[in-house]
């Protein structure tokens, strides 16, 4: 997560900002927020759920606030299995070095290089992970919109 955050404010609060703006990272507006890509695909798909407004974590928020965030949250990963042909989706909210929540939503497959198929997803090498290109994910991002639309989210 390389935005820039102002003084006082996290990484997610400059993510949130740039997605508001229309960076072309979103994948769509839910009602707790933001699917947007990751900046580092080290995995085909690799997507995060950025809520708006932003608080400090998911204990932070009402019960109906808490449960759109992780419905959004597993309706992405139900969009990914559908389009990308991965075997399951990973689930991670941590906040330990960026505290502001946020749902890492990562798409595990079958052709993984054997050492990290078993993995938690923090085992690859994020820095040499290939950069999103909204040239490269377009035809991702509209298929993603579509399985969520289909599937109700508004």
């Amino acid at each position: 997560m390389s935005a820039a955050p102002a003084a006082g404010r996290t990484a997610i609060h400059a993510l949130v900002a740039r997605a508001r703006a229309g960076d072309p990272r979103v994948i769509a507006a839910l009602p707790s927020g933001w699917a947007v890509f990751g900046e580092r695909q080290f995995v085909y798909g690799y997507v995060l759920l950025l809520p708006d407004p932003v608080v400090p974590d998911v204990n932070s928020l009402g019960a109906q606030a808490r449960g759109q965030f992780l419905l959004d949250m597993t309706l992405i990963g139900d969009a990914l299995l559908a389009v990308t042909g991965a075997l399951r989706i990973n689930y991670a909210i941590f906040g330990n070095l960026e505290p502001a929540l946020h749902a890492h939503i990562v798409p595990r497959y079958a052709d993984e290089p054997p050492a990290l198929r078993t993995q938690h997803p923090w085992a690859y090498d994020w820095e040499t992970a290939e950069l999103f290109d909204p040239r490269s994910y377009g035809d991702l991002a509209a298929a993603l919109r579509g399985e969520l639309a289909r599937r109700g989210a508004r």
